[in-house]
């Protein structure tokens, strides 16, 4: 009898034992991986993405480097451009209805969205990722599409030239830095990236090849910066280079009041015969750090900060420590580190999604993975997370005159309670395109970008990004196109001089019958 109760526990206790196998295993099934991607992201990131970004940046290095060592690039490129018209003629010989964009996945973009229009559309690939040609004699560097900020960093800096703007992050394309739009901290130097493009070279809705530039086909020049792909598939470009010294001597400006962070940037920013590179970080509505830096041969004893090095803090809690001190401080950069000085924090998007990234002992450990792959983190966040970024977290660059920064910031404050914000000054010409300055003369303009989790309670997605939209607008401002978009047809064509864009998709051949219009691929409902 007892053997047969024992027996009979056994079963018991055997049988629960299955069934709460079995109900973990279904369970992991069907909602543990969503669990865990929600509520333990960083395991992910750590121990997958981490490693898998660290090899790819790896391969990508070695083979740019090869690439242009062997001259390989230039030989091959005219080959894949014919790819590229033949997927285009193909189009014309036998169109389905549908309208062609590029082949690109959503989730390989540096941009958060994924882009739902590509599920519907005739996708053209483009397989063009390498320098073709630096030539120091026309100060101009001839780069593919699908090359990096990372790339172009590595490449020409050893060589003693740089782009006059470089773009922050690594992983950002010469394509959407152009098409879409680039800035940098010596943007209130030379603008916007389009203002230091030298030609363009598409294929056209036709399956034509035209090279455009300010003295051959300028309309078409003009009209590519901010079309998004809509004029015709950009396979190269030429882009001015300058001189570049090994570093730059950063001077760190903490501002407590607000007042004090409005003049104190606003003189730094419009005193463009005097620093090479520009920007401000506010860590409230009072205050924040201005960064002025210029190109330097060599460094002081005792200052210089290699900020680059996996060890380091991230960069934006770095200068938040100006702001206890309250004094100014100066450092000594190399050009390399202070160009990506966000990547590997992503400006300050990773402490959202590895808490401990920036404790001493992760950074010493494992610091030298960093960063993870934007383009990984897109394509394993899940239909979960992604309902979360998308209502819960902000990515927004407004761009508006500076004379209207404090009122930007106040609405900020208001409405998203979102920091640090990046504030970064540019000048914007009087040329045709999308863009036009609200007094139709040169002006000097800023970029607010906001990145994170607001911290307001009456935050609501939609609601709120239209009402920085209408603010925005209100400022005579334009917003990234990257970003979150939520404006009607006609409000986005108020906030964008279409002019030039529609003369120039009615005149290109099937433009309007094959490619769509910048509004119907930026949209988020798109």
């Amino acid at each position: 009898m007892a053997n047969s109760d024992s027996w009979m526990q056994f079963n018991a206790y055997a049988g629960g034992a299955v069934c709460t196998v079995l109900f973990l295993f279904f369970w992991l099934r069907h909602k543990g991986l969503e669990y865990i991607l929600v509520h333990y992201r960083w395991l992910i990131v750590c121990v997958f993405l981490l490693p898998m970004s660290f090899f790819f940046n790896i391969y990508m290095y070695v083979r740019a480097t090869l690439i242009f060592k062997f001259n390989s690039a230039p030989k091959r490129h005219d080959e894949r451009v014919k790819a590229v018209q033949k997927q285009v003629q193909e189009w014309k010989s036998n169109s389905d209805g549908r309208k062609m964009c590029t082949g690109r996945p959503g989730w390989a973009t540096v941009s958060l969205r994924l882009g739902k229009y590509k599920n519907d559309m005739r996708k053209i690939h483009i397989n063009l990722m390498d320098v073709l040609e630096v030539d120091t004699e026309r100060k101009v560097v001839r780069l593919e599409p699908l090359v990096t900020m990372g790339q172009v960093t590595s490449l020409l800096l050893p060589l003693g030239w740089t782009l006059p703007i470089v773009p922050e992050l690594d992983d950002l394309t010469v394509g959407g830095l152009i098409m879409g739009t680039g800035i940098e901290t010596s943007s209130h130097k030379y603008g916007l990236m389009q203002h230091v493009c030298v030609s363009y070279e598409l294929v056209l809705p036709d399956g034509s090849l035209v090279k455009c530039s300010k003295e051959e086909n300028q309309d078409l020049f003009y009209a590519v910066p901010w079309s998004y792909g809509t004029l015709g598939f950009l396979v190269a470009a030429e882009i001015r280079i300058v001189p570049s010294k090994p570093y730059v001597k950063l001077t760190y400006h903490p501002a407590n009041t607000k007042n004090d962070l409005l003049k104190k940037f606003t003189e730094e920013a419009l005193n463009t015969n005097g620093n090479d590179f520009v920007e401000a970080l506010a860590f409230s509505k009072n205050s924040g750090v201005i960064m002025t830096g210029n190109f330097s041969d060599g460094f002081e004893t005792n200052k210089l900060n290699k900020i680059g090095v996996w060890h380091k803090p991230w960069f934006f809690s770095h200068v938040k420590t100006f702001l206890s001190t309250n004094t100014t401080a100066t450092e000594y950069i190399p050009l390399r580190d202070y160009y990506h000085r966000h990547t590997r924090s992503i400006f300050w998007e990773l402490q959202d999604i590895i808490p401990f990234g920036n404790h001493p002992l992760f950074r010493l450990l494992v610091g030298w993975l960093m960063p993870p792959k934007i383009s990984l983190l897109k394509l394993t966040q899940g239909e979960t997370v992604k309902k979360l970024y998308e209502e819960h977290h902000v990515v927004q660059d407004m761009l508006l005159p500076i004379n209207k920064l404090g009122n930007c910031l106040e609405t900020f404050e208001e409405e998203i309670k979102l920091y640090p914000l990046w504030i970064c000054p540019f000048y914007l010409p009087s040329e045709p395109g999308m863009l036009y300055t609200a007094t139709g003369k040169g002006e000097m303009y800023v970029d607010v970008g906001a990145y994170g989790e607001p911290h307001t309670k009456h935050f609501n997605n939609v609601k709120t990004i239209r009402r920085l939209e209408q603010a925005t607008k209100s400022f005579c401002g334009f917003q990234m196109l990257y970003a979150d978009s939520y404006m009607t047809r006609e409000e986005f064509r108020k906030m964008f001089d279409h002019t030039l864009y529609d003369t120039m998709r009615k005149t290109i051949p099937n433009c309007e019958s094959s490619m769509p219009e910048v509004y119907d691929k930026v949209h988020k409902e798109k």
